[in-house]
């Protein structure tokens, strides 16, 4: 996981970087208290195809921000969580949260 670059003009480049794609933070979010498999986020995340889904998860496992583990069954079975860092991005999630239900409440 390399998270600092001398190609950020600013932090907030770098924050954006990790969670600004299109599923990033979403995926996050319905991870932040629980484990899902893939089929799950899928279900919870409707409008991404499986491929965008399949890109968003393995860029986030590669930023260190997601853990994937596959049990070797019939049919396969993978689940995804957050890692520590991941969990690092909470507090951020949530005031993504706090600030969207205040410009398009429920």
């Amino acid at each position: 996981m390399k998270v600092c670059s001398d190609t950020y003009t600013c932090p907030v480049e770098a924050t954006i970087h990790l969670i600004g794609g299109k599923y990033k933070a979403v995926i996050l979010w319905h991870l932040r208290d629980q484990v899902l498999r893939f089929s799950e986020l899928h279900r919870l995340i409707p409008k991404a195809t499986t491929k965008m889904l399949t890109q968003q998860l393995r860029e986030l496992e590669s930023d260190g921000l997601i853990s994937r583990t596959v049990y070797p069954v019939v049919p396969p079975k993978t689940e995804y969580a957050l890692t520590e860092f991941g969990k690092t991005l909470l507090p951020v999630l949530e005031s993504m949260c706090d600030w969207g239900r205040r410009i398009c409440p429920s």
